[in-house]
């Protein structure tokens, strides 16, 4: 079962016991936000939660990793890289889940595996399967024409957003559209995908149908990121900078209490045991086709986003098709720092791997560093296994 975050960010606040420190220059007498950790509890104003202490933070913390590697229904996880996981997850300052899930040999080492964290752009990813499985049904071509207009227009990334401006309308394909969304992490394409499908409820009974009770959707991309600022949508906000001009006028305690809401309980949040157990179903062909299973896994392998995330700790010989999510920052709050993929070694051995930094104050490079050790940790396990 997944368990909130709870984090909340609505002042006066107070945060828990320790962990690091997340200094703001605010304004309207709001001076400081600090401290996230493994267990992050907030008491705030807007949204009540309970501060949990440092021992019982530390004991479900520990509870959560036993339970997520030593399941009935699975084999151990090897100890030496849980403990590894777990160290990484306890000294990184942040809101953090990892899990490292063997495909093939259905062991799984986690570090809060069970946290519902933001996903942002990873939900991109079951918007494709959702796609797919509408192309295995025959209800769905991937030849079929789609014409947008400036009125298709999402927010934030959208490369394809030169191509409808320069000719007033574009008319492309659904798999042109699909390979934008997953290499490049354009919106404007997935949203025309995520409409093709039924938008969130379509999704949804996808997702349950597979049984990854794990993984919400929220009901759009823009929805979605006018609810964080407690903004309304424009179509203005479609261009240049006109969005992050808006949002810079939206006073900071409204920004710290609609962001604490949704750091809470986000609409668009999964679990890392969720998106492992996706993406072990992928990897395996339980989630869709065969065909559509390579298909969607090599737009994963020719992502271009983020290569210094998780892709920045391999080596030779081995590969990670993946995919990307990233939030909104407030302040030296970051949300949302994500990559999830499928690593392959050179034999063949495969491994769900997922990262999700729900929120932190640490800079990329940290965040960065993280997850590239989380790639490092399977590589060296498994090069140590060889050896043997």
């Amino acid at each position: 079962m997944a368990r909130n975050s709870r984090i909340a960010l609505s002042g006066p606040l107070t945060w828990p016991w320790i962990a690091f420190p997340l200094i703001m220059a605010v304004v309207a007498g709001y001076v400081w936000l600090r401290a996230l950790t493994d267990e992050p509890a907030v008491q705030a104003a807007a949204v009540q939660t309970e501060i949990v202490p440092a021992a019982q933070a530390t004991a479900q913390g520990s509870a959560g990793e036993t339970a997520a590697a030593n399941r009935p229904d699975q084999p151990p996880a090897p100890a030496a890289l849980q403990t590894t996981v777990t160290a990484l997850g306890r000294t990184f300052d942040g809101d953090v889940g990892i899990v490292v899930r063997s495909i093939d040999d259905g062991w799984t080492a986690a570090h809060n595996g069970d946290l519902l964290l933001p996903q942002q752009s990873l939900s991109k990813l079951w918007v494709a399967a959702a796609l797919l499985d509408r192309v295995d049904a025959g209800e769905i071509s991937l030849n079929s024409q789609v014409t947008l207009t400036a009125a298709d227009l999402s927010i934030f990334h959208q490369p394809i957003r030169k191509q409808i401006l320069a000719r007033g309308a574009y008319t492309t394909t659904i798999a042109d559209l699909l390979r934008r969304a997953m290499t490049q992490s354009d919106n404007t394409a997935n949203a025309a995908l995520f409409d093709a499908v039924g938008g969130q409820a379509g999704i949804q009974r996808f997702l349950a149908s597979r049984g990854l009770s794990d993984i919400a959707m929220a009901s759009g991309e823009k929805d979605l990121q006018m609810s964080i600022t407690g903004m309304q949508w424009r179509d203005s906000y479609s261009y240049g900078r006109n969005f992050w001009q808006a949002r810079k006028r939206v006073p900071f305690a409204q920004r710290m209490q609609t962001m604490g809401v949704y750091l809470a309980n986000p609409p668009d949040g999964a679990t890392p045991l969720g998106i492992a157990d996706g993406l072990k179903k992928l990897s395996e062909g339980r989630l869709l086709s065969p065909a559509s299973s390579r298909y969607l896994i090599d737009l994963m392998a020719a992502s271009k986003t983020g290569p210094k995330r998780l892709r920045g700790g391999l080596s030779q010989g081995w590969s990670l098709p993946h995919k990307t999510g990233t939030g909104q920052v407030l302040k030296l709050l970051a949300t949302a720092y994500n990559d999830v993929g499928i690593l392959i070694s050179p034999s063949g051995r495969r491994y769900a791997l997922v990262v999700m930094i729900g929120a932190t104050n640490r800079p990329v490079k940290e965040r960065q560093e993280l997850m590239q050790a989380v790639t490092r940790s399977v590589i060296d396990w498994e090069t140590a296994e060889a050896g043997q």
